[in-house]
């Protein structure tokens, strides 16, 4: 059963030990009142980040290495977003799925990661830090690896150059990407040439022929990998579809005579201990759909949404002529179903997640860089 909790308690000025930089939104209101929101208030940013404990948004002003702090009661509590996702999902079914083909796939790719040059990791640009595996690191070990970040075109120029900043500073390569129009693919495969460029030269040094360079294509599903390798080839060599669990088998392909990549499945951990992270994944359609129950999902969304300024209870209102009363998102579900599906909720709810996932409700991060 869906809970609508309270916000998180908001933490003192007075202990501000991290800021981020404050962006300037449009204008829009976030209203749990019975009367049909406004859009004459300005919202401050808010920070997601899955698995991470969310930090405070201040606003930077004057010199940029002395910078005076500001923050009111209304700004933090907007950072207590991630916390409230966490208190909200604890009455849900937990988000889970496993299929038998990943615990296959996950012990071949192990295998065949002793064969890759350069590893290129796709993440949801929406959510970066939810769409990482945590065994990741591990799996990599030393080798080259490409961060991709697929759907640029959901997210904002300033999330755009914010996750840049913040991959650049780990010293990760970053490139974002469109896997449906091929944008970044090119140069995605120059990179992978690139960085992998060493292994031909030693190989002559030890007297042998040039190879191809091997680049392994991995992450979570549904994320645009095998989009991306036919983008890169130009014609559609791997299956590709907008839902998970498409690919079900690795399959390596040429490219040109300088560069194969293998397409694996989608991977995900046995079990997803962040079920904040895990909501997210369902909301952006990175994990299948038996996963998780439509309702509780859009609810949560409904409720986000409400809280992120780009969008607040006013283009929620415009949409779909709802008032959401009491900040409950699941009742708001329940009465799109009334007002649009003849009481269907799980219609109602499909709706809501169809919008937000084709970007209706305009270019929306569901996470922030951490600090």
């Amino acid at each position: 059963m869906f809970a609508q909790l309270a916000p998180s308690p908001s933490p003192s000025p007075a202990n501000l030990t991290h800021f981020v930089h404050r962006r300037t939104f449009r204008n829009s209101t976030v209203s749990f009142s019975a009367s049909p929101p406004t859009a004459n208030s300005s919202r401050p940013p808010i920070q997601i980040v899955g698995g991470k404990d969310s930090t405070l948004d201040v606003t930077r002003k004057n010199d940029p290495k002395g910078f005076t702090l500001e923050a009111n009661e209304e700004e933090i509590d907007w950072m207590n977003l991630e916390s409230d996702i966490r208190l909200w999902t604890r009455a849900l079914r937990p988000v889970q799925w496993y299929p038998g083909h990943i615990m296959k796939t996950e012990k071949e790719l192990r295998e065949q990661l002793k064969l890759m040059d350069v590893v290129i990791e796709v993440r949801d640009a929406r959510i970066p830090l939810s769409t990482t595996h945590p065994k990741m690191d591990a799996w990599l070990g030393n080798r080259k690896r490409i961060l991709v970040l697929n759907r640029e075109d959901m997210i904002s120029n300033d999330d755009r150059n914010d996750w840049a900043r913040y991959f650049a500073k780990q010293g990760i390569k970053v490139i974002f990407t469109n896997g449906k129009l091929g944008l970044g693919a090119m140069k995605l495969g120059r990179l992978a040439k690139s960085l992998a460029g060493d292994v031909n030269g030693k190989r002559r040094e030890k007297g042998l022929l040039p190879r191809p360079v091997r680049a392994g294509i991995i992450g979570y599903p549904n994320v645009g990998k095998s989009s991306l390798i036919n983008r890169l080839l130009k014609r559609k060599i791997c299956a590709a579809a907008p839902r998970p669990g498409v690919t079900r088998e690795m399959k390596w392909v040429k490219l040109g005579n300088d560069l194969d990549l293998l397409d694996s499945p989608g991977m995900l951990p046995m079990r997803i201990d962040d079920q904040a992270a895990a909501i997210k994944l369902a909301i952006c359609d990175d994990i299948g759909e038996k996963a998780y129950d439509f309702t509780d999902v859009a609810g949560i969304l409904v409720q986000m949404l409400a809280r992120i300024p780009e969008v607040g209870s006013t283009a929620l209102y415009n949409r779909y002529k709802i008032q959401l009363e009491g900040g409950c998102g699941k009742k708001f579900v329940k009465t799109l179903g009334l007002d649009l599906f003849a009481g269907d909720s799980h219609q109602a709810a499909f709706r809501i997640l169809s919008d937000f996932r084709k970007g209706k409700f305009g270019y929306i991060s569901l996470e922030r860089p951490p600090l």
